[in-house]
Parts: structure tokens; sequence; C-alpha cells
């Protein structure tokens, strides 16, 4: 099968890919074409996934397509942005036809759930890797920043920590659990949710945010240093779900929340007047700390005391305990 013929049959022919609110142009033109409203900005993201960096191979095609699309939107609901479109660039070794239904299946299954429109992409041959770009729009100005986290803040997250970077090994086969408890780790891993609609709810409200891919400790690092501020997490506040908990010992489930990855759950900081109002409005938030004067992340025991964790998070290049 040729790259195009691959491209109309398993792509361009999906549900995800017809006509969608905001893009005026979609799949089969040299470029896609994006309707923005007056006062409106685009926002861009790129995420690639390698097969046995980010994802074992061979793993089940359905749920790949799923995650690859799942943690590109994340990128969206950090910003606070709708979802508009996204690109796809997919590297094969081969084109079998199983595969490539699955995969597209589970793309489709995402898009949906995400309201993304598939807009175009490239196809070639080579080691297996993954590159989505997704594209929103939000209000000039009203983007959800790393820069804007002030002393005196709340440090939030949007919902239990640590599932993915627990459900790591049963994805490798190196662990087995109760079916309901694999059930739900899994899940996180496989199928994230992207945090879209609390992002559009944070506008205007949250100080900074982003979405927790490398861990939380390595991911609060980014808002402490581009705000210019410490921020402090109460360790014993950090949530975790019922599931992690019947797999593994207290301790661990806490590491796997402070330093997995993974998670793509929105951590941000908010003034404290908006909290009430969003709890309110029936967003299940979790405040685990605060920002304060100073530099970096610090992780407080029960009595208020600095602890140094082992890990910090994942890095591609480098040392994970810098």
């Amino acid at each position: 099968m040729g790259e195009f013929e691959l491209i109309r049959h398993y792509f361009a022919a999906a549900p995800c890919a017809q006509a969608a609110e905001g893009v005026a142009l979609g799949i089969g033109d040299d470029c896609a074409l994006l309707d923005l409203p007056a006062g409106e900005q685009l926002a861009i993201s790129t995420d690639t996934l390698v097969a046995g960096v980010h994802f074992p191979d061979p793993c089940d095609a359905f749920l790949l397509g799923q995650r690859v699309l799942a943690v590109a939107a994340s990128d969206l609901a950090a910003m606070g942005a709708t979802p508009l479109g996204f690109t796809l660039a997919l590297c094969l070794p081969q084109a079998t036809n199983d595969w490539l239904q699955g995969f597209a299946r589970g793309l489709n299954q995402m898009a949906a759930q995400c309201g993304l429109a598939l807009i175009g992409g490239d196809t070639t041959r080579g080691p297996l890797s993954l590159t989505v770009t997704v594209f929103g729009r939000l209000p000039r100005g009203q983007a959800l920043l790393r820069s804007g986290a002030q002393g005196g803040d709340l440090l939030c997250v949007g919902g239990s920590l640590g599932d993915a970077a627990a459900a790591l090994p049963l994805v490798l086969g190196q662990q087995h659990a109760a079916p309901e408890v694999a059930a739900a780790l899994l899940a996180q891993y496989w199928s994230p949710r992207p945090q879209l609609a609390l992002g559009q709810a944070l506008r205007g409200k949250a100080s900074a945010a982003l979405d927790i891919s490398d861990g939380l400790l390595a991911d609060c690092g980014h808002i402490a240093a581009a705000s210019g501020v410490a921020l402090q997490i109460e360790l014993a506040r950090v949530p975790l779900s019922a599931a992690i908990l019947a797999l593994l010992s207290l301790p661990a489930a806490q590491h796997c929340a402070l330093s997995g990855g993974d998670d793509y759950r929105l951590a941000f900081t908010l003034p404290a007047q908006h909290l009430s109002g969003l709890q309110a409005d029936g967003w299940a938030l979790q405040v685990i700390g605060r920002v304060v004067a100073g530099q970096g992340v610090q992780l407080l025991d029960e009595q208020g005391r600095v602890i140094t964790p082992p890990q910090r998070g994942y890095q591609h290049f480098g040392s994970s305990g810098d």
C-alpha cells in the first residue's frame, strides 16, 4: 500500500478528519486552513512518541492511538485553549492492515473525546515514532502561562497522581495486580483524559499552569523558575487514588506521584479568592501547597520540614535526579 492510499484509507476517511468548526480546509491540500474569531489567538504544541522510549514495542495499536493524541492535547489544556485540530506524522517500519485499523480507531476515539479534527500530516517508513501537533484557540491575552505565580498563591492539582507511573510495570509485564486495580491504573497510562474543560475554567483565575508529564516535582520546578518564586508541596496533601494504594505501599505510591510522570493532570497556582468558586462549580481541585518567596521546589513533611526526594522526575538527557 502506497503512502497516499494509506492516508486516504485509514485517516482521510476517518470521522475525526471530517468538517469541523474552525477548520476551513482539512486533509487534501498542501496546508490546512484554520479560522480564528476576532480577538482570539492560536495555541500550538508538538509531541513526539518513540517506540521503546515513550511506549513499549510491540503494544496494542488501539491503545497507542488514544495515548499519542491525549498526550499532545494535554498541552492545550495546560494553556486553557479550546481544541481545534491536529496533524499526525507517522513513521512506520511496515504498513499492516490490522495495526493501522486499530491505531486509527483509537486515534479517532480520543479525537472525539477531545473535540479535535485531523487536518493533515505525513507518513514515512522507518523506526516506529509518532508526532502530533495540536492547535487550539483562546481569547487574546488569556493563555495560562508558567510565569505568573505570585507569593501567597495556592498550589493545586486537578486530580490524583502517580497512577500511570504505577501502571508501567503492568504495561511491561513485570508485575501483576487484581483485575479491577490493573484496569484502573492501565487506563491512566493508555487513555489519559486531558483536562481541557478545567484549563478553560481556569482562564482569568489561575496565575500559572502546566500539565504534569515528567513528574510533579520536576514540572512544578518549571513554574518556579519561570515565575521567579518557590513552590512548597506538602507531601501528605498529594492526592493518591484507591487503585495505586491497593497496589503499592504508601511511600512507593508517593514516589510515583512525585516523580513518576505521565499523569497529564494540570498543576496550577491560584489566588486563594478563586478556590471556593471553582469548587462550587464542581471542579475537584486538590490544594497541595503554596507559593512563597525564593526559588525551586520544596517538599515538606507533616511537621513542615523539608524532605530531599531521591528523584525529581524524568529527563530525556542527563540525570533524572537533577
